[in-house]
């Protein structure tokens, strides 16, 4: 298929995924996402001017949810550099709620990523200053020291501090919340055998055992925001210190590891790879979220790679990536069996604000290509 075909087709082709999308407070007028990207726009832990127009604009050309970067939990070793948003206090929270107020003035979905970073220091910014962190057992990756290890008050305190970034999300007129359970960080923590050795209730050889630290929090953000408030939970396979690890290795643990959340209140799966189009089980040609959906009966978003011609680990190495569109016919095709029911665009949109808009129109040539120096550059807290 040519580009000028592809070009012509666009629009009806994505056309499934213009539907809108229901589940409790969560009500989006489509079935794209914004991905959450860290961004820095945060000095002091309160988000800028330019981080709420950074979100405006994206829903204001057409994407439906606005998942914000992982914002930090309301305790102070949640992150671990200064110029990460936090929510959690006066000042940060009336910034969240500009945010909030432009982007349903555009009619887009907000959704804050409630995010604890455990042990993990931050790859950008090594050298900001934050408070000492913790983590499980005091590992960030295998035979990585990350943290000290928690007490039993340290995890009552960061249950009961996700719990109520939870209610100040609701309080402030978010319309959902996401719990970043991936890549690594506090929650991948516990579930990973790597770095999850206590002997403790929230440890164990299976990783149903290893998930109650997880669903514990769930609980608890449940009860603090009532039952018609959405819930959603970022998991990944891949971690930061391994990109190749498998938490479920086969259906049956992956079922062991996301059904005790499923129960404990999480409505909707983010579920989280390098590349969407990539099976996730030998056999099947179900990616992550095909399986998440099929073994948790609830609504999942996909997310990888979506639009691009390579994945992110790829571009910190190589530095520009170029739109690649061919991918977005396996997507449509995969919503169309089922297998998942909202798409997360991450790249694409921190390149290209007007992707969605420009990809629907048919103007491939208008398209801006990521560029790992642009993202760089917005470290810096240039406008965008």
């Amino acid at each position: 298929m040519s580009d000028r075909l592809r070009a012509d087709n666009l629009g009806e082709l994505l056309a499934p995924l213009a539907a809108p999308f229901t589940c409790k407070s969560l009500k989006a007028p489509n079935r794209f996402c914004m991905a959450p990207m860290s961004r820095y726009f945060a000095p002091g832990g309160k988000l800028s001017a330019e981080g709420v127009e950074y979100y405006r604009r994206r829903a204001g050309a057409g994407v439906g949810t606005i998942i914000t970067e992982g914002t930090g939990v309301a305790i102070d070793h949640s992150v671990a550099a200064d110029t990460i948003p936090m929510f959690d206090g006066q000042d940060p929270l009336a910034s969240w709620k500009d945010a909030v107020d432009a982007v349903h003035s555009e009619g887009g979905a907000f959704v804050p990523q409630l995010w604890h970073v455990g042990g993990c220091m931050d790859f950008n910014f090594p050298d900001s200053p934050h408070a000492p962190l913790v983590s499980p057992s005091g590992f960030a990756g295998p035979d990585i020291p990350g943290g000290r290890a928690m007490t039993d008050s340290d995890i009552a305190d960061t249950i009961a501090a996700f719990a109520r970034s939870a209610r100040a999300a609701k309080d402030i007129g978010c319309d959902a919340i996401e719990l970043h359970g991936a890549h690594g960080y506090i929650f991948d923590q516990f579930f990973w055998d790597r770095t999850n050795l206590r002997s403790d209730r929230y440890g164990g050889p299976d990783i149903a055992d290893r998930t109650a630290f997880a669903a514990e929090v769930v609980a608890a953000c449940r009860e603090a925001v009532g039952e018609d408030f959405a819930i959603i939970f970022r998991v990944s396979q891949w971690k930061t210190y391994d990109y190749d690890v498998k938490l479920g290795r086969d259906p049956d643990e992956l079922f062991r590891w996301l059904d005790p959340l499923a129960r404990a209140g999480v409505d909707i799966f983010h579920a989280s790879q390098r590349r969407f189009w990539e099976p996730e089980f030998e056999g099947d040609s179900k990616n992550l979220a095909g399986w998440v959906k099929q073994v948790t009966g609830r609504p999942v978003i996909t997310v990888g790679s979506v639009g691009m011609d390579r994945d992110l680990m790829q571009d910190f190495v190589e530095g520009i990536s170029s739109p690649m569109l061919n991918r977005l016919q396996d997507l449509v095709a995969m919503f169309g069996r089922g297998e998942f029911d909202l798409v997360a665009l991450g790249r694409v949109l921190l390149a290209d604000p007007d992707w969605l808009l420009k990809i629907r129109a048919g103007r491939i040539g208008d398209l801006t290509p990521y560029d790992r120096a642009v993202a760089l550059e917005h470290y810096e807290h240039h406008p965008v």
